[in-house]
């Protein structure tokens, strides 16, 4: 297709999405919204009453039942308003139903407090209560975190200073997105490129050498010279959860930021700890980088690069159709035909237009199908992108058909596992197929970057988190001095002696939002090793498997996120996932390897 962006009113229907599973449309939502005032009254009736079997019971179920009709609305007015968010109409839309979920929010706070301010043995007989059978497995996590819920006032002042707990995340986002001012660059054929935070990525990963280093050091000449502004907005957001972890009386920040899950810290270690006995593996794949790029010296810079410099291969929509169903086959006939019902029943709003959401992203509600937003242009990577979003529906899917609205959303810990196992079995689908050694490089490159990204980068992320917060826990002084030292010490263990590391190099901690998204990285890395060792336990393994995984994409969260995955056939509490995960990760290293011989490199 064109790359020249058109209105979304020219663009062809049959490609975008059918949003009649939520309303038939805005008209039908808006009389919908005018009975939001309702549902909050119908909460807010129960505050003062919850301190019997029946009336919790009775507010638990109102409760569901009104939650589900306001995410209804929410998700309506959001993919509305994501279609075209210059659009006035569906501005407003999405801007009412937010406060309207915000007023909802605070009319159901006095819930869960409430509750838990039942003496020990009141709550033991709510979990054991045949009345409140349902709701078992939430009033025991509820009454697991028991010694840290506060009292009602209490809670209520935390509430209302997390605005200003989040100000250190605001002032960074603010600083990187809309005040740093870069230098421009020029690119190997002398034209200057002006640079800006949103296509930074783009110049590391372009095969202009000289490009990606004059854009390299122009970038971090630019953050070095804010490291002590970004260095003190990222110590308030550390110091701002420690002092949170104090007043919950959790033994570590880090250990409340997990409880969210029911994680233990030895998950979090476990997976640095194994990571660190296998970085032979990451020092291999540089080798094979340096080789396959053909430089004496490979820098920071060149770290993105594509291992192979040929033409891009491009595919319709139909052929990534087509390749997406291949690749779930070992799935079952069930899965298969669920997928199909998403690209026949038109759950997908395929391509770009003006003023779209960028990016993609899987979005539904418990009484609709999970769409499905794409900007799709036909690249390899973006056939992976469309089957890495049909694993998040089809994980949806699969939840919402097997259990209740109370346990209808699966945790973050595991919202990664179902979108990644579908990226690797549509790679192995392909390797399978290819047979052009461009093509299957293509491929290669595809997983190797999703390794090195995910499972080392992620997991020295968490390495620089975890050691960041536990100074302030020791009452070490951070700075940006700490900080640069810290992350230069990580980059040299993690990626060796195969690359030049740069002085700028110590500067990039300052650029990476997720640390303020506080003890939440790790969770990538952990649901990348759990979908590697699943993809390969399904295409080994078989119908067994299979029949395991689909059974976890059914629990949501309904057990613990660790039982999940041990029932699938991975024990995130041993090593062995994440050895599985890195043991594939040599195997397709391996055959890059023998690929470069092929292409005489």
């Amino acid at each position: 297709m064109s790359e020249i962006l058109k209105d979304r009113k020219d663009n062809d229907r049959e490609y975008m999405w059918d949003l009649s599973s939520l309303f038939s449309d805005d008209d039908e939502w808006e009389k919908k919204l005018k009975e939001t005032d309702r549902l909050k009254e119908s909460v807010s009736a129960y505050q003062g009453r919850l301190n019997n079997e029946e009336a919790i019971k009775a507010y638990l179920d109102t409760f569901w039942n009104a939650e589900m009709e306001m995410n209804d609305l929410y998700t309506y007015a959001m993919l509305r308003y994501h279609e075209d968010m210059r659009d006035g109409n569906t501005q407003s839309m999405y801007s009412r139903i937010s406060s309207k979920v915000i007023s909802f929010s605070e009319a159901s706070a006095f819930a869960e407090p409430e509750i838990l301010s039942l003496d020990e043995e009141q709550l033991d007989r709510l979990t054991e209560s045949e009345i409140l059978k349902d709701y078992h497995y939430y009033l025991e996590n509820l009454k697991r975190r028991k010694k840290h819920v506060l009292s009602g006032g209490e809670e209520s002042i935390l509430a209302a200073m997390r605005e200003v707990t989040e100000t250190p995340m605001r002032i960074a986002e603010n600083l990187m997105n809309a005040d740093l001012v870069f230098d421009s660059c020029t690119d190997g054929e002398g034209n200057e490129r002006q640079l800006s935070q949103s296509d930074f990525i783009l110049t590391q990963t372009s095969t202009d050498r000289v490009l990606r280093e004059n854009a390299f050091r122009a970038f971090y000449k630019t953050y070095k010279e804010h490291q002590n502004t970004l260095a003190a907005s990222l110590t308030g957001a550390v110091k701002g959860l420690a002092a949170e972890a104090k007043i919950r009386k959790y033994g570590s920040d880090r250990e409340m930021s997990l409880d969210s899950n029911n994680i233990p810290v030895s998950v979090y270690d476990n997976l640095i700890d194994t990571v660190h006995s296998r970085m032979s593996s990451m020092y291999r794949y540089l080798k094979l980088r340096k080789r396959m790029l053909g430089v004496d010296e490979p820098h920071y810079y060149d770290l993105y690069a594509p291992l192979y410099q040929a033409e891009e291969k491009r595919y319709s929509f139909a052929e990534a159709e087509e390749m997406v169903k291949n690749a779930v086959k070992p799935l079952g006939a069930e899965y298969g035909s669920i997928v199909d019902r998403a690209f026949r029943e038109h759950w997908i709003d395929v391509y770009p237009n003006k003023g779209k959401m960028g990016g993609a992203y899987s979005s539904g509600s418990y009484h609709s199908v999970p769409n499905i937003l794409l900007n799709y242009m036909g690249t390899l990577n973006d056939v992976s992108t469309t089957a890495h979003e049909m694993g998040h529906s089809l994980h949806s899917w699969y939840t919402n058909h097997h259990q209740p609205p109370q346990y209808s959303s699966y945790t973050m810990f595991v919202a990664e596992v179902a979108s990644t196992v579908n990226e690797n079995l549509l790679a192995e689908n392909l390797l399978k197929s290819v047979k052009d050694p461009e093509e299957k490089m293509a491929v290669l490159n595809l997983i190797l970057e999703g390794f090195k990204g995910t499972v080392f980068r992620q997991t020295m992320f968490a390495e620089f988190e975890r050691e960041i917060h536990a100074m302030e826990e020791r009452g070490e002084a951070l700075s940006a001095e700490v900080f640069c030292d810290l992350y230069e010490k990580l980059i040299r263990e993690y990626f060796g002696d195969e690359i030049v590391i740069d002085d700028e190099v110590r500067y990039e901690w300052a650029r990476i939002p997720h640390f303020y998204y506080l003890f939440y990285v790790f969770v990538y890395a952990t649901g990348y090793c759990s979908a590697a060792a699943l993809s390969e336990m399904i295409l080994n393994d078989g119908e067994q498997a299979a029949e395991r995984y689909l059974e976890f994409l059914s629990m949501g969260g309904s057990v613990n996120p660790l039982d999940e995955l041990k029932h699938a056939g991975v024990d995130l509490n041993t090593p062995d996932p994440i050895n599985r995960a890195i043991d594939k990760f040599d195997r397709i290293l391996a055959e890059a390897e023998k690929t470069a011989e092929e292409l005489g490199l």
